[in-house]
């Protein structure tokens, strides 16, 4: 049976915005892994006669009914109380569970007092499963009603994750007779409606898997995914597809189920033993940043400096005045002669150059905001791009540090960089 399921969080702060709902995130990614299909997010806020209309909703179009918050101590926590009265169930008061919110005030907090509302955390539907909280003092819990399986989790999301994992996984498993098993591929230097249109037929034609495009700021990430009894069948699904990708993509594809541009770009200079350095104008040490934010990263970074001046190119990275008065600080040759300097000072392999103007508005030359140079360079080889970027500062920062990812990558796997 392919299960559908409902999410419902519960809490005001995530109506008005003071809190971000992860635990929806979390709970999705674990159902799409299990093979249950999420065709519904739902919020409401601390008030129980919204929370039944919502229940009464999720009851009429899910099988799967899950809550995350509204179980803490305060009076409007009042997720339990709520789902039991919706499903004709009383709440009991467990001494076992009670024992165990003393003993984590005890043992964990013994600086604190424990409250006599704690154990209000205590009573818990009729017959329930109950989920043990490792890290908080509110359980999780499970019944089943009228045709449905409804689960209760804690609202703070480590809390709401470490239940997933150890309780709620192991519950739903049982029901699910399919798996849900996806592939990211990784893309730079083509769009989202560029990628479409080359993938356009193939996409409209998969039913299992399934292909889809999502765009962030200067990566596009197609998600496979497929649907089958186990692993292995939903690999054997999508191997033919992943191979019509690949080759219709071809070198854009920087990566598969890799974590970042950055990610694949730091991999292939520790797997080389290469080093690279940066010279850093309009990104203001972005570049530099993304890198040094990828583990073991200082055995491949030499260095990086942000020269975001004319004087600072000059004294810093030793670009000629001369050039800068001739060509503008904004070119082709002073990024170039900045990737030098960079290389150069800090005894790198490689060096890095970004000039450019990330706007709003242009320089004193009338260069456009979006205008951008990305320079790479060796002791043998120069290359440079001028890619044209939107007018938006930070998405100009942040594809012009992408570009100088891009062309290291290449650098490293023997492609053509500009």
């Amino acid at each position: 049976m392919a299960y559908t399921a409902e999410i419902i969080g519960v809490g005001t702060e995530l109506l008005l915005g003071n809190t971000v709902n992860t635990d929806a995130q979390d709970v999705s990614l674990l159902l799409s892994e299990l093979g249950v299909n999420v065709y519904f997010h739902t919020v409401v806020g601390d008030n129980p006669t919204r929370l039944k209309q919502a229940v009464e909703i999720a009851k009429s179009r899910s099988d799967i009914i899950i809550t995350t918050g509204g179980l803490g101590p305060t009076f409007d926590d009042l997720t339990k109380q709520a789902l039991a009265e919706s499903f004709g169930k009383k709440l009991v008061f467990n001494e076992a569970v009670a024992q165990q919110i003393k003993d984590f005030f005890s043992k964990r907090l013994p600086a604190v007092k424990m409250t006599e509302n704690n154990l209000q955390q205590a009573q818990l539907p009729e017959g329930c499963v109950i989920f043990d909280n490792g890290v908080g003092t509110a359980p999780g819990c499970a019944f089943e009603a009228e045709g449905k399986h409804v689960l209760m989790l804690p609202g703070p999301p480590r809390e709401c994750r470490a239940m997933l994992k150890a309780c709620v996984e192991p519950y739903l498993r049982k029901l699910s007779d399919a798996e849900i098993h996806s592939h990211n591929i990784h893309i730079f230097g083509l769009g989202e409606s560029a990628v479409e249109q080359k993938l356009r037929n193939l996409m409209e034609n998969l039913h299992n898997p399934t292909l889809a495009p999502y765009a962030k700021d200067g990566d596009v990430t197609l998600r496979m995914t497929a649907k089958a009894a186990s692993k292995d069948e939903a690999e054997k699904l999508m191997t033919p597809v992943m191979s019509q990708v690949c080759e219709t993509l071809g070198d854009i594809i920087y990566g598969i189920d890799t974590i970042s541009l950055e990610n694949t770009t730091v991999g292939l200079l520790l797997e080389r033993g290469i080093t690279l350095a940066a010279a850093e104008s309009c990104t203001g040490g972005l570049f530099s940043k993304r890198l040094t934010d990828v583990p073991g990263s200082s055995r491949a970074f030499a260095g990086g400096i942000v020269a975001y001046s004319k004087n600072a190119k000059i004294s810093l990275l030793d670009v000629p005045p001369e050039l800068i008065a001739e060509k503008n600080a904004v070119s082709r040759e002073v990024a170039l002669a900045m990737a030098d300097g960079a290389r150069i000072k800090l005894g790198a392999d490689i060096g890095i150059g970004i000039t450019g103007i990330a706007g709003p508005g242009s320089d004193s030359s009338g260069l456009e905001p979006g205008t951008v140079f990305v320079a790479l360079t060796t002791k043998d080889s120069s290359y440079c791009r001028s890619p044209l970027l939107f007018h938006d500062r930070e998405r100009i920062r942040i594809v012009g540090s992408s570009h100088a990812f891009d062309m290291t990558r290449r650098l490293l796997t023997g492609l053509s960089v500009d």
